[in-house]
């Protein structure tokens, strides 16, 4: 999961920003329901914000260049989403998929926004699309210091699988 700064948007002053005063305050018993929605290349700016909040690494010179992200957002294989609230974007995930396998990939949820069920809804929503056209095996790759993370992709079902072991070969270390 990642995060990089950047400038709020919409009321609720960005990805840090308490769900609603009332909310913040205990004179309500529910945080806004955030809209699942397709990402657009117009939403880089807060994605970037959004990962720096939840501390995820940043290759902005690589696989998160802005130019990169914006190819990929409308590609055949990509299941790009976000989570809005009020105009900011509050959760997003990029899911992939190769034709036989899905990826969950750079799942994020605002700090202000975890432990509400949006990571779940999030990773529910690629699933669905994956399903639809007939993908039955989602999986995702959790970098071994990110507990919680792997914590979290247990609670809603997935498996670890030791007997795997990921290699990959890199252009540079900014990809």
């Amino acid at each position: 999961m990642e995060f990089r700064g950047g400038r709020s948007r919409g009321s609720h002053g960005g990805p840090c920003a308490r769900p609603t005063i009332g909310y913040a305050l205990g004179m309500s018993d529910r945080a806004p329901t955030p809209t699942i929605r397709e990402l657009r290349a117009d939403d880089y700016d807060a994605l970037v914000a959004l990962w720096e909040a939840g501390g995820l690494p940043y290759r902005p010179r690589g696989r998160d260049a802005r130019e990169r992200i914006e190819r990929e957002i409308g590609g055949a294989c990509s299941i790009f989403l976000g989570a809005d609230v009020d105009g900011s974007l509050v959760g997003a995930v990029l899911g992939t998929h190769d034709g036989r396998k899905g990826w969950i990939n750079r799942l994020v949820v605002a700090p202000a926004y975890r432990r509400l069920g949006l990571g779940k809804r999030l990773v529910d929503a690629v699933e669905e699309r994956l399903e639809r056209i007939g993908i039955e095996i989602v999986t995702c790759l959790i970098e071994s210091w990110n507990e919680g993370s792997m914590a979290f992709f247990e609670r809603i079902g997935f498996l670890p699988h030791d007997e795997c072991t990921y290699y990959s070969k890199r252009k540079n270390a900014d990809v």
